[in-house]
């Protein structure tokens, strides 16, 4: 006989045994089959209203929750809204808590935008309104003539904040958020200090190597292209010679780019293999130099560049009595380090060339956090489920929306996804660091230019490259770090975007879950992502 369900409204009928107390009772010998037992009334009330209260509760968590969310999951019970906090000790519910069984594929949840305007876009509360504009804080007619041209209007956080410091001569490490204007925040002041102390044009400048005041290295050849270009429009009232130095062809091609109107170059902006193959054949010399710039430091100190930057750093004039246009009593070669995230190993690395313990440490208070103001979706997928879900939505993006950014782990997947959107007739672009020099020439350019609405690529574009055209980011293969995972979201809602952007990414390994885990705990607490690394100042004694 079928036994009744506990928790249900009818009475309970169990077997039980026989009412006499004989013998064969006692030895459990075998009971009537019509014997039942009712369970007692006050159990059944009790099991009823446990029933009623677990059904209950489990429509609350089914509907929606009041007010606006800051996490949307597919499981509404998991979404979380903006007025709900959690402490810095608590353990959140995690959507992505399961998401390492079989049964989690198809699953997701979305970080809603916060706010509208970009971090760096915001006045501290202490200035008020929108903050000092670019004359008041101090700088010469002919840089702000330039930023005319570049139809830039005010500051960004990060502006106000090294601007001043670095006009003062100090050497710096800056740290920001991507998009926020870090290259103008060191362009400007140290230019102000070349047209402070203007040189007359030498004698040798004609013949001898080329010998800039100001450097600036750079990872790639397409982030030398941007930022001399907006050297170039900052310059060009002052009479300033810029001049980019990228790798890649013959040593003629080295000699060409550095050729500059007497007194040469001011500011040369290049990438590391370009100028030590400059410096080992005699084109370039540094004993002039007033500043160094190491952007995107992160990119800089990965080990295919750590040797080619140490030779560079080492042709400079940066150590204590070194021999350099500063003069005895002056403070010698400013360097400024610039990036989202800092390294390991930066500290050690300057400290075999420079006092590391005179530095500053310049930093904004959304550094290493998520982008507050850009939507951000996380979906559990199958492998194989990739493409359809790619295709699906490029086909369903409308023609208004803006350029499209699809990032890749590898070069071979660059290209083979090229084939696939060859095939479906979406017309892209691919961007790879395999690619020769020639092949890489114009690529990016052209997708700034909108000529072409939709980039593959790898980690190549994903540091410093101005994507404000973008509106939409895709993470086909989800990144290996956090720090990747930070660069590839910034490439929307920039200073000076359109729209913040939404960022989409595939999540389809079991590592790849760890690092949203991490990202998911970090957007409910609003707190930075864990592990990045540290950007303190470093210790005279590193090294």
């Amino acid at each position: 006989m079928a036994l009744g369900r506990v928790g249900l409204a009818l009475p309970l009928l169990l077997p039980r045994r026989p009412a006499s107390s004989g013998t064969a009772a006692a030895a459990g010998s075998p009971q009537p089959p019509g014997a039942v037992v009712r369970v007692p009334w006050a159990l059944r009330q009790r099991l009823q209203r446990g029933a009623q209260r677990r059904r209950r509760e489990q429509r609350e968590a089914a509907a929606p929750r009041s007010g606006k969310l800051l996490l949307r999951s597919r499981r509404p019970e998991l979404s979380q809204p903006r007025w709900q906090t959690v402490g810095r000790w608590e353990q959140p519910p995690l959507v992505s808590a399961g998401w390492k069984h079989r049964k989690a594929y198809g699953d997701y949840f979305q970080l809603e935008p916060s706010q509208q305007a970009a971090p760096a876009l915001q006045a501290l509360p202490a200035e008020g309104g929108q903050g000092p504009t670019f004359a008041e804080l101090g700088l010469q007619p002919a840089l702000l003539a330039g930023l005319e041209r570049l139809s830039i209007g005010r500051p960004t956080a990060v502006q106000r904040l090294a601007i001043p410091a670095l006009r003062r001569g100090r050497s710096a490490l800056c740290a920001a958020e991507t998009g926020s204007g870090k290259t103008l925040a060191y362009l400007l002041p140290l230019l102000e200090r070349l047209l402070g102390r203007p040189e007359a044009p030498a004698a040798e400048a004609a013949v001898g190597p080329a010998a800039p005041r100001g450097l600036v290295v750079l990872p790639s050849r397409e982030l030398a292209a941007q930022v001399g270009a907006v050297a170039a429009a900052l310059c060009a009232p002052a009479g300033l010679a810029v001049r980019g130095l990228t790798g890649g062809g013959a040593a003629g091609g080295l000699r060409r780019q550095l050729r500059a109107p007497p007194p040469g170059p001011a500011v040369l902006l290049g990438t590391p293999g370009a100028l030590r193959e400059a410096l080992r054949r005699r084109f370039l010399a540094l004993e002039r130099l007033r500043w160094m710039v190491l952007d995107e430091a992160d990119s800089l100190m990965d080990e295919s560049f750590t040797e080619l930057l140490e030779e560079i750093l080492a042709h400079a004039p940066l150590a204590a009595g070194a021999p350099g246009p500063a003069g005895p009593d002056e403070e010698r070669t400013q360097v400024v380090v610039v990036g989202a995230t800092f390294p390991a190993g930066l500290s050690e690395t300057l400290a075999k060339f420079t006092d590391v313990g005179r530095f500053v440490t310049l930093s904004t208070q959304s550094l290493h956090r998520l982008p507050p103001h850009v939507q951000q979706k996380f979906v559990r997928l199958k492998g194989r489920d990739k493409l359809p879900e790619l295709l699906q939505l490029l086909k369903e993006r409308p023609s208004s929306g803006g350029a499209v950014l699809i990032f890749c782990n590898s070069a071979s997947t660059v290209n083979w996804l090229g084939y696939i959107l060859d095939d479906h007739r979406i017309k892209h672009l691919r961007l790879q660091g395999q690619m020769s020099a020639a092949a890489r020439a114009g690529i990016f350019a052209s997708f700034q230019k909108s000529d072409v609405s939709v980039l593959v690529c790898t980690d190549l574009a994903s540091r410093g490259l101005d994507t404000s055209s973008v509106q939409l980011v895709v993470n086909y293969d989800f990144p290996d770090t956090l720090q990747d995972y930070l660069h590839r979201a910034g490439r929307v809602g920039r200073v000076g975007s359109k729209a913040p952007g939404a960022v989409v990414s595939f999540v389809t390994h079991r590592w790849d879950v760890d690092l949203v885990r991490k990202i998911e705990t970090a957007a409910r607490k609003r707190t930075g992502l864990p592990g990045m690394d540290s950007i303190n100042k470093p210790s005279p004694n590193a090294g």
